[in-house]
């Protein structure tokens, strides 16, 4: 019986592969993921996708298919222990599915724990994971699991899965709703189902309990004295006003999440580590991946600080090996350390700025020839069209300095990076103004 008690999203999980709104490429009619959920022979399996486009309700609804328990755990707050636990159960029974949410947060010790299990066939083990499982699963559970690919809801899919909810959830057909306008819907679940089916609800729930305090400040008056039997008309308006109303309650890792990783960003950027330490605080405390903290440091360390301290990226780098290894709680402390040099270090875009003009000209000029001076020359023909004539080696002239042109003719003479003003470049620009005079104008 369903749990009417339980979120639209856990009441609309499919019961039948018909139920399924999208990735056809994987369940429709003839595909290969279909033929192996009707052959019954499913093997080991990992999910991948970004959040809300079905990866735990096609894992549990196969589980059910091949009429095996069902184990579910979170990599967020399971370990090695609970791992050991499921598979000490799943023996006693002679099989089952285990399904991880965000396998990707499993370290390697916890993902070593599932072969066995895994290679003897006590397990089917089906992984959820929103990263690239070729950089986050070992190789060794890699090689025994299939990946599928899972794609982005599409409006249509999101329009389909809204009426599906009308007209198939037990409370929400009893009401009179009519979706006047989706836009504002559709934009507030970032194309993520779950996310689309909480704010429906959430919006419905706020609408039908008109004249409550809580819901009076974002209706309108003759909303309040609705009869209950009138039509509940969902409009941009309404859902606008209800997120404003209601964000905290739903919106606890969607946008905020963006939100908050935006600020600690423009904390490090701004040389203001108090900031920087509250919004990690803020990550921490929400359980944010610490891999993705890292890699975001791991990025900001050559885009915002660069050459002005190219310490910022060897720690950086340091700080996502470390947290790949440990995990919470400890690596709080590296991220700490990392988020504070990082947010008191000089700081530079030179290098940032330096490749996106490179790549500009690129795109503006095409593949323009190198210059024969500088070429490979492997072969006699090569060298008799003067391939690599008049190169001179930089090691045989004084200062390991040779004054070439190494530009094609069509650009030549084009400055692509510039120093910023800090001691380290400063330092960069004046060997530049040695070696090359006037030509980059430096």
């Amino acid at each position: 019986m369903m749990n009417t008690l339980a979120p639209l999203p856990e009441r609309l999980r499919p019961k039948t592969i018909i139920e399924f709104v999208g990735q056809q490429h994987l369940i429709g009619e003839g595909k290969v993921l279909r033929k192996i959920i009707e052959g019954g022979n499913v093997p080991s399996m990992i999910f991948w996708g970004p959040p809300g486009v079905g990866k735990t309700s096609l894992a549990r609804f196969i589980a059910e298919q091949i009429h095996l328990p069902f184990f579910q755990l979170s990599a967020i707050d399971s370990g090695v222990k609970e791992v050991r636990a499921v598979i000490q159960e799943a023996t006693e029974k002679g099989k089952a599915v285990l399904f991880i949410d965000e396998i990707h947060r499993f370290n390697k010790a916890q993902q070593d724990a599932l072969l066995g299990a895994v290679e003897k066939g006590i397990i089917i083990l089906f992984g959820a994971t929103t990263e690239n499982p070729s950089f986050e699963v070992i190789s060794a559970l890699l090689s025994r699991c299939q990946v599928y690919v899972l794609k982005s809801l599409e409006r249509e899919d999101l329009e389909k899965l809204l009426q599906h909810a009308l007209k198939n959830d037990e409370q929400l057909s009893q009401k009179n709703i009519e979706l006047k306008e989706t836009e504002a819907l559709l934009k507030y679940s970032g194309g993520d189902a779950r996310k689309l089916l909480n704010v429906l609800e959430l919006v419905v729930g706020a609408k039908s309990e008109a004249g409550s305090p809580k819901t009076e400040a974002i209706l309108e008056e003759s909303d309040v004295r609705r009869p209950m039997s009138e039509v509940i008309q969902v409009t941009n308006e309404l859902v606008e006003n209800t997120i404003q109303q209601k964000m905290a309650v739903y919106d606890k890792s969607g946008e905020q999440h963006y939100d908050i990783i935006s600020a600690f960003i423009k904390s490090i950027r701004g040389s203001d580590p108090n900031a920087a330490l509250y919004y990690l605080a803020r990550m921490i405390k929400g359980g944010e991946d610490p891999k993705f903290i890292a890699r975001r440091l791991l990025i900001l360390s050559s885009e915002d600080i660069g050459n002005a301290n190219p310490n910022a990226l060897l720690l950086a780098t340091s700080c996502f090996q470390a947290v790949t290894m440990i995990g919470y709680p400890e690596c709080s402390l590296i991220l700490s350390q990392t988020t504070i040099y990082l947010a008191t270090s000089s700081k530079s875009n030179a290098a940032t700025t330096a490749i996106g003009a490179a790549i500009n000209a690129v795109n503006e000029t095409g593949d323009l020839p190198v210059p024969l001076h500088i070429r490979n020359a492997p072969t006699k023909l090569m060298k008799d069209l003067n391939y690599g004539k008049d190169y001179k080696y930089a090691h045989s002239y004084e200062g390991n300095f040779a004054d070439l042109e190494f530009m094609p003719d069509k650009i030549k003479g084009t400055k692509f990076f510039d120093p910023g003003n800090n001691a380290r470049e400063i330092e960069i620009r004046n060997s530049l103004k040695k070696w090359w005079k006037e030509k980059y104008g430096y």
